[in-house]
């Protein structure tokens, strides 16, 4: 199992603008210093040597300083350069994400601005433009790599004399999806259809009853396996004001007409922008669980899961400060008040369906991606999804727990705030359609009626409404 995790802003070029924009001034300046003392040693060389022609060998001692500090100066200089450059990449694919969206709602006055921005970062910096171009379409050649290069290895066991066009087809195939612009949810959208008539029960609850400790920790409480759908965790906190955290399950059958909220009818209308009937059970456990519109929630998904939670922050009506999502399907351009995180494999077939993402990073300052190869080894077994079942997901997150990356910071500092609430109330539930009745056993058949000598009373037949069963 690989361990190599690629950690990173998001999009096509990974990069957090003003980090680098201050790390750029912070070069330029000790440039200068380096620059004044260059100019002091050197001067103090020639001083010595004016002063005594003896003190040859010192001056070109001293000369050898100067001229290092002189070299360190220009490399100084040059990595002010490569920052600002980079910056500048990053801002102008932001900028071309944000003028498509302003183009496409006929925002005359935001295409203005956009475009008077593009100018100035292209005069300051007249390659950026470029460089930006080849970003965006190095992205869009390479993201498909790593599930399109296992596939040999899995097509060899079915079709083996057609291995050698795994490779071509798989990345055809991710590149289709991209192509279409699947995958990824803009700010803007919204869930169509009417609600979903759903039924959430509380159920036994599994696993701990304080407060995630770790990135780990939260996503080996993503509900699965059971009868638990929905985990609500609702937070008391010192000052009295209350938070929550809201954890998903991903698939739990593909079985057709079953009264499951979590199947493939509810997968597909969530990928295509419908809503379904486990995002209204995700809804209805929150408000079992005391959430109301403007409270604060942090979210966990898996899989279908990470849809819902998607959307949750898009349109939900809470302050989705966090959004973790494991193994999506989509990837949403979150707001700047929600921190993305999200864990993908890249030998995931389900996580391949984002199309490798927005261009642009998209969450808060400090949201990042985090990928590896969870599977490397290809074969037979990859028809099971090994690299997308919770359970890599969550050894994902033990790396990034262990991580020195500075953007875990964020994510530590998340786990301290929730670990110092003053109560943890622990909800998981069930979910249910409503209003969908299973086919009923055949009837035993009637006994022969004892011979009377009078009539039978008249029966009435019983009859179901199907529209007044509550599904429970």
């Amino acid at each position: 199992m690989s361990d190599d995790l690629d950690i990173r802003g998001g999009g096509a070029v990974a990069v957090d603008t003003a980090t680098l924009r201050v790390a750029a001034a912070g070069f330029t300046g000790l440039a200068a210093e380096l620059d004044d003392i260059a100019g002091f040693v050197g001067s103090a060389a020639h001083r010595l040597l004016d002063a005594s022609p003896a003190a040859f060998g010192a001056w070109l001692t001293i000369d050898a300083v100067r001229r290092r500090i002189v070299s360190a100066t220009e490399a100084a200089n040059e990595t002010a350069e490569a920052l600002r450059g980079s910056a500048a990449v990053y801002e102008i694919v932001e900028l071309r994400a944000e003028r498509a969206a302003a183009a496409a709602a006929g925002d005359a006055a935001a295409l203005a601005r956009i475009d008077a921005q593009l100018a100035v970062i292209t005069r300051e910096d007249p390659a950026a433009d470029d460089r930006a171009t080849l970003g965006v379409f190095g992205h869009w050649l390479s993201w498909p790599n790593g599930l399109a290069l296992q596939a040999p290895g899995a097509v060899w066991w079915l079709a083996p004399g057609l291995h050698s066009l795994a490779i071509p087809l798989a990345w055809a195939v991710q590149r289709a999806i991209g192509a279409v612009g699947a995958g990824t949810v803009p700010s803007s959208a919204r869930l169509s259809g009417a609600p979903n008539a759903v039924v959430v029960t509380p159920v036994a609850g599994h696993g701990p009853t304080a407060a995630p400790a770790s990135l780990a920790d939260a996503a080996a409480r993503i509900p699965g396996g059971g009868d638990a759908r929905i985990r609500v965790e609702r937070y008391t906190m010192p000052d009295g004001t209350r938070q929550f955290a809201v954890y998903v399950a991903g698939t739990q059958t593909v079985a057709p007409n079953s009264t499951e909220p979590f199947d493939m009818e509810s997968n597909i209308a969530l990928y295509t922008g419908e809503r379904s009937a486990s995002y209204d059970a995700t809804l209805a456990a929150l408000t079992r669980a005391g959430a109301e519109p403007g409270d604060v929630v942090h979210a966990f998904g898996h899989s279908q899961g990470a849809m819902i939670t998607a959307h949750l922050a898009l349109e939900g009506g809470y302050d989705t400060q966090t959004l973790v999502s494991l193994g999506s399907p989509v990837e949403a351009d979150v707001g700047e008040g929600t921190m993305s995180i999200s864990l993908r494999h890249a030998d995931d077939p389900v996580a391949a369906l984002a199309a490798g993402g927005h261009a642009g990073a998209v969450g808060a300052p400090g949201s990042f991606v985090a990928e590896r190869t969870a599977d490397p080894v290809p074969g037979v077994h990859d028809y099971g999804l090994p690299a997308h079942g919770i359970d890599a997901y969550t050894e994902t997150a033990r790396l990034l727990d262990a991580s020195t990356d500075a953007r875990m910071g964020a994510v530590r500092e998340l786990f301290d705030g929730l670990g110092a609430a003053e109560s943890v109330e622990v909800t998981e539930y069930s979910a249910e359609r409503a209003g969908i009745l299973q086919p009923a056993p055949a009837p035993a058949p009637a006994p022969a009626p004892a011979p009377s000598p009078s009539p039978s009373p008249s029966r009435e037949p019983l009859t179901l409404n199907p529209a007044s069963s509550d599904g429970g």
